[in-house]
This record gives structure tokens, C-alpha cells and sequence, in this order.
């Protein structure tokens, strides 16, 4: 971490180290952590709780961070358009002949980068769990399915691909560099940004026990690790708790709160994390099939990500581990237009692309107009200053299904990750909202 340049901003680190703690909620002993950084430098760093039973968070801490990953991907193929090795409105099959079977021939990386390739459907690919660790395999599957519309139930302008387009953007990787996805990610992105350790799809057998785990895991010894076929079969998906009146305080004296209330039109009742989260997702707009046929494989139980061999494995829209640092430094070569210390990775046209939404109306997965743009979406914030505020900043990133989340706004070179081990989603939680409106209100205060 020292290696990364630092101008810390004490009063906003500060400020965000108490957000932090307070949106620990009730969930200790585990925790996250935030970076931000603005021109290139650090500005503050926060952190609480236990990333593992005997490791406290750190900005450095890795993460399984789910679809918060799908970023650096993409940032790794405007990496290679930049170097002329692919272009956006090429067809994808004439880099990769094997995918132009079945209805696919005129397919193009801006169709899957912003959604709208209609390759959404998991269910497409007959699988299980075994072969979805198989990356050779997966993609000879993923060349040879076919398109298909999502249910129509709403009426739609995208349909998130929340699985089958990591397969589909690896293996353009792999035909253009000639390199293994690894080689490749390492060689093009890692390497120049200085994260080489602290970024992996597929983590290398002596990191595994670095990386944050639940800590309803803390007291078994390498669950993760360590596959068994007579351990006791495991939740998969977290569970709505009560929520406690400390709770409810905590959201109280958040700096969004009296925002919140308003949009809610109710500043008497307390706010729950449910009508917070409703603020940010449309939940009457989720779409349930659509949602299991993008991230559910037919007849199949949920992927356990936390396995050991799942962790090894490299699936490139889910499964992406990160640390905080390493996300906010990505983010910030591209809020400074594509250079980072010196030198340029992304040509400077095509960041300014991202600027530009591809998408503007709902999409057929998840619950809200996602604005999409060249792999990356719109960020969520209701309680910031407006766009034309900030002379029309574009704001955008990724987030992943546990609620972590990065994100830049090029306008003030401005870039912010949080990773964190809360047994969440991104449906039920309010932290990443509500550590994206603290920073962007702490800084337009500044601004103002």
C-alpha cells in the first residue's frame, strides 16, 4: 500500500472512518473498508471490523467482491482498444470465429458492454457447478449459445448478462493477446496500475487464505479452503434480520438521512434499510425470472463463490477479488482520463465514451434504469449535488451483488471503492449508498 501515492484529507478521512463505523450496524465482528482517491492520491482510507477471525480490515484487504469485478474486465478490453487490438463495433466473431454460431455472427462488444446482446440467460447453457469452474469449457458453451429475449413482462431497453458475459468478454481477451486470461489481465492491466497482488480472478492456492470471509465462517477452521463431502450443508444467501433500534439510529445520523426522508415523504415514522434501499432499487420492477435466468443455472443449486474451488476458479462477471486500494486505484486512471503515474493505458477518446449512458430505460434484470455504458453503469445517489452542479459530471462503476462498490467521476479525477464481509446484498443493504452519498456530499460542501 505504501507504493501508492497519499495526500490525505484528514477531515474527510475522518469523517468517513465514523460513517464506516456506524454502518457496522449490528453485524460485528465484521466489517469492510473505503478508499478514496482524488488526481492520483490517496485521500482517505477507513476501515472496521474483522476481515478474518485473526485480521482486522485494511484498505488492502481481499475481497470476494462478486460483480464489482465486471469493471476491471472491462476496463481490461478498453485497454486493449486502445493498443488497436479490438474495436467496439467489430463483430465479436471476428475475433473469435467459434462465436458466431447460432444467430450470433453480428454481435458486437458494444452490445455486451452495455447489455443489449440478449445473452443473458444462464439457463441457456446446459451445466452444473463443476463445469461452470471449467473456464476451457465454458467457453466452447458460451460460443455456442444462442440469443434469447428476456420475459416481457415490463417493458425493458437492456437485460443484464449478470454471468454469461465475463465467458463471452474472457474469451475475446484470450483470442486477441494470444495470452491466458490471467497472463493477459496481469500483463495489460495489473502490472501497469501497480495491483498485480491485490487483483485476480482465480487467486493463486497461497493467497486463499487471505481473503475475507463471513464471519459466521470465523470459528471453522479453512471452511473455505477446505471442501469436504461430509460437512453440514451451508446457507447460501443471506437472511433478513430484525432491525434493531440501534439500527435504526445509526441511519438517523447519517449526513443522507433528512434526503432520505424527504424522498420518502416520511420524516416521522424511523427509516428502515428496506424503504432506504426502495429509494435506489425499484423493487416492484425485479423480475424474477429474468433475474434466475441470468444468475441461476437450470436445475442447478446457487454457485457457493466461497469454496476454494470457486475462488480458484475464473469467472470473469462474478467471482472477481479485490481490495479496496486496488479498485479505487483502477477507478482513478480512468477518472484521470486513462493515465496513471505517467503513463497512458486507455486512449483518451474512449474514456470520454463513458461519459455517454448506451442505455437510458429499465433493464430486464436488475430493478432500475442502470444507464449503461462500455461495462460500467450509472451510480446511485439521490442527495448529492445535481450533475449541472458539478458542470455535468459524469459519475459511473459497478456495483456487485453483496452491495460492494466502486465507482469514479472523471469531472474532479475523483474515484471510491468499499469492499466489506457483511452477509448482504446488494437488495436489502444501505451501506453503499450510503457511503457513496457521504463522499459526494462531503466534497460538494468543499466544492460549494
Amino acid at each position: 500500500m505504501s507504493q501508492h501515492t497519499s495526500h490525505i484529507d484528514p477531515d474527510l478521512q475522518q469523517h468517513l472512518q465514523q460513517i464506516l463505523t456506524r454502518l457496522q450496524l449490528d453485524d460485528a465482528p465484521a466489517g469492510g473498508a473505503l478508499v478514496v482517491y482524488q488526481a492520483g492520491e490517496c485521500i482517505a482510507r477507513a476501515s472496521v471490523g474483522m476481515a478474518r477471525q485473526d485480521r482486522a480490515w485494511q484498505a488492502d484487504t481481499l475481497s470476494l467482491n462478486f460483480s464489482t469485478g465486471k469493471a476491471v474486465v472491462a476496463t481490461l478490453i478498453h485497454v486493449l482498444a486502445s493498443r488497436g487490438l479490438l474495436a467496439y463495433d467489430t463483430p465479436i466473431a471476428h475475433y473469435w470465429p467459434a462465436f458466431g454460431s447460432n444467430g450470433k455472427s453480428d454481435i458486437t462488444l458494444h452490445h455486451v458492454l452495455s447489455h443489449q446482446a440478449n445473452l443473458f440467460a444462464i439457463t441457456s447453457i446446459e451445466t452444473d457447478n463443476d463445469v461452470l469452474l471449467d473456464w476451457d469449457t465454458m467457453l466452447d458453451k458460451v460460443a455456442a449459445i444462442a440469443p434469447s429475449a428476456p420475459n416481457k413482462a415490463e417493458q425493458y431497453d437492456s437485460a443484464y448478462s449478470a454471468l454469461v458475459s465475463g465467458w463471452i468478454l474472457g474469451g475475446v481477451i484470450e483470442a486477441v493477446t494470444e495470452m491466458s486470461f490471467a497472463d493477459a489481465l496481469r500483463h495489460y492491466l495489473t502490472e501497469p496500475l501497480g495491483i498485480t497482488d491485490s487483483c485476480y480472478f482465480g487467486v493463486p492456492s497461497e493467497r486463499l487464505d487471505e481473503i475475507a470471509r463471513l464471519a459466521q465462517d470465523f470459528g471453522t477452521p479453512t471452511v473455505p479452503v477446505i471442501d469436504t463431502d461430509n460437512k453440514p450443508k451451508r446457507r447460501r444467501k443471506p437472511v433478513l434480520k430484525p432491525e434493531s433500534p440501534a439500527s435504526l439510529e445509526a441511519y438517523a445520523a447519517l449526513p443522507s438521512y433528512a434526503c432520505w426522508q424527504q424522498l420518502a415523504d416520511n420524516e416521522d415514522a424511523p427509516l428502515t434499510a428496506a424503504t432506504i434501499n426502495k429509494l435506489y432499487f425499484d423493487h416492484s420492477r425485479l423480475n424474477l425470472k429474468n433475474y434466475k435466468a441470468a444468475l441461476i443455472p437450470e436445475g442447478q443449486e446457487p454457485i457457493e463463490y466461497r469454496k476454494a474451488s470457486t475462488l480458484q476458479a475464473i469467472i470473469p462477471a462474478a467471482n472477481g477479488i479485490a481490495s479496496a486500494e486496488a479498485l479505487a486505484i483502477l477507478y482513478a486512471m480512468i477518472a484521470c482520463g486513462g493515465v496513471w503515474q505517467g503513463k497512458r493505458l486507455i486512449d483518451d477518446a474512449i474514456v470520454q465514451q463513458f461519459s455517454q449512458s448506451l442505455v437510458t430505460g429499465f433493464d430486464a434484470i436488475m430493478p432500475a434504469k442502470m444507464a449503461w455504458r462500455y461495462g460500467y453503469h450509472q451510480i446511485f445517489h439521490h442527495c448529492a449535488l445535481s450533475d449541472a452542479q458539478v458542470q455535468d459530471a459524469p459519475r459511473f462503476g459497478h456495483m456487485g451483488y453483496n452491495g460492494s462498490v466502486a465507482w469514479c467521476e472523471p469531472t474532479r479525477q475523483l474515484s471510491f471503492a468499499f469492499v466489506h464481509n457483511f452477509d448482504v446484498t446488494m437488495l436489502n443493504d444501505v451501506r453503499q449508498f450510503a457511503l457513496t452519498e457521504a463522499v459526494l456530499m462531503a466534497l460538494d460542501t468543499e466544492l460549494a
